[in-house]
């Protein structure tokens, strides 16, 4: 008996049509995700694509604008690439150089160097310097070279890389720069000795009182002494005119020749005193006035600062207590009339800094130490703002009205006594005012920073 016709009739393994239909869309499906990733990979590849081409431009800017000459070489000295300036030194394209030996294109005293520098790489070495020469254009091309080896990503070193600055170019930087250093110096040298001139016009009334006491001294003796060789010429003109000795004996009471005799050599050590005085008071000027760079002596210490509180403050402060706690000698070697504009300087501050203040005391203690002399000046001022301490020696800077300080005089004596292998700092006493401190080296001692 056989089947019904109309019962659906199928051969096994074969789809049927909702099979087929699904395997379609997901088929289908398939292909849309497919070409959804080819899309977005396509789109990152162009985003990549344009920032390696931006970081191509800029990499061929920077070569371009380098002034310096660039060559890469491999481990065998090849040229690999070059830039802009390096194809304009050689005169060549960068197709033309590449693959070329760099010896090629150097002068043969350059020849070893450069192979050190090959060998170098070949070891792994840093980076060295050398000067290269090479042949262009119009002659050689002297070139300052920083060589440094190039590796890959794994590790290896593959070859050089070579930057070179031409010789001309750095002896030009080079002139420039101690061209500016000479101008600095002298404009630091002409700040120096402008302050200088600043400070001793502000004591020249000082000074004048320490000139005014030997110059009377001087002035009233050559009276007494005109007065004596009067009296003498007389009696002379006596004698010569044939006086009798009774004469003469009555002349001689008369104009009191034995007086005169007596004192006339008191009156001319009194004269060749004060003399010496004016000549020492000149010379002290002479040497704090000198613009000498070099001029390096032995001298007093202990003197120099009694000299230098004389002159500032007798005149601007007569009513200042002074004391002094100081050796007999403080020796020590430099430069008299730098070490000299110091201790003015800091005797100056300290006067200004007890303007108004009750008491005007100033105190000057100093010792010998390990090869050392240290200087203590005290006042008895308001001290010094903690805001401002660490600045009172920067150059120009001042807490003085305009017209009564220029900022410069601690900037100038702080570098004076570092010049002098010292030291100066400033605190503020425990017992009030302000104390600085003064270290230079002892005379025959190396000079030396000081700390």
């Amino acid at each position: 008996m056989t089947a019904p016709l109309s019962q659906p009739f199928s051969i096994p393994g074969m789809l049927t049509d909702a099979d087929a239909e699904s395997a379609w869309i997901e088929v289908i499906r398939k292909m849309d995700e497919t070409y959804a990733n080819l899309v977005a990979q396509q789109v990152e590849l162009e985003r990549k694509n344009a920032e390696l081409e931006e970081a191509q431009a800029f990499i061929a800017s920077v070569l371009g604008s380098m002034t310096d000459v660039l060559i890469a070489c491999d481990r065998d000295g090849r040229i690999e690439q070059t830039n802009p300036a390096a194809e304009r030194a050689l005169a060549c394209t960068g197709r033309d150089l590449t693959g070329r030996p760099l010896r090629d294109f150097l002068d043969q005293a350059s020849h070893a160097a450069f192979a050190r520098l090959c060998s170098a790489a070949l070891r792994r070495e840093g980076g060295s310097d050398v000067e290269l020469s090479l042949r262009g254009p119009t002659g050689p091309f002297p070139v300052a070279v920083n060589s440094t080896v190039r590796y890959d990503q794994r590790g290896h070193a593959i070859g050089l890389v070579l930057v070179g600055r031409p010789i001309g170019e750095l002896r030009r930087a080079y002139r420039d720069l101690a061209a500016a250093h000479e101008g600095l110096k002298q404009t630091q040298q002409q700040l120096v000795h402008s302050e200088k001139m600043a400070s001793l016009g502000r004591l020249v009334a000082g000074v004048a009182h320490e000139l005014n006491n030997p110059i009377s001294f001087v002035y009233g003796n050559a009276h007494a002494m005109r007065r004596y060789v009067d009296r003498m010429t007389a009696y002379l003109d006596r004698v010569h005119d044939g006086a009798g000795a009774a004469d003469l004996a009555a002349t001689r009471k008369e104009l009191r020749i034995d007086r005169a005799r007596t004192d006339v050599t008191a009156t001319l050590d009194g004269m060749l005193e004060g003399t010496e005085r004016v000549r020492d008071i000149v010379a002290e000027l002479r040497r704090f006035s000198s613009e000498q760079k070099h001029a390096s002596e032995r001298f007093d210490m202990t003197a120099l600062l009694r000299s230098a509180v004389t002159w500032v403050a007798r005149a601007q402060m007569p009513d200042l207590t002074v004391v002094f706690d100081l050796p007999e000698a403080l020796e020590i070697a430099g430069h008299p009339g730098h070490l000299h504009q110091v201790a003015m300087n800091l005797v100056q501050n300290a006067i200004d800094a007890m303007a108004g203040a009750p008491s005007k005391r100033l105190e000057l203690h100093g010792r010998e130490e390990d090869g050392r002399i240290v200087v203590t000046i005290r006042d008895s001022g308001h001290g010094i703002p903690d805001a401002i301490l660490g600045r009172i020696f920067d150059p120009f800077f001042t807490t003085k009205p305009v017209g009564k300080g220029t900022g410069l005089g601690l900037s100038i004596s702080y570098q004076l006594v570092h010049d002098h292998g010292g030291a100066l700092t400033a605190v503020n006493h425990p017992g009030g005012g302000a104390l600085f401190t003064l270290i230079l080296p002892a005379a025959g001692c190396r000079q030396g920073a000081v700390q």
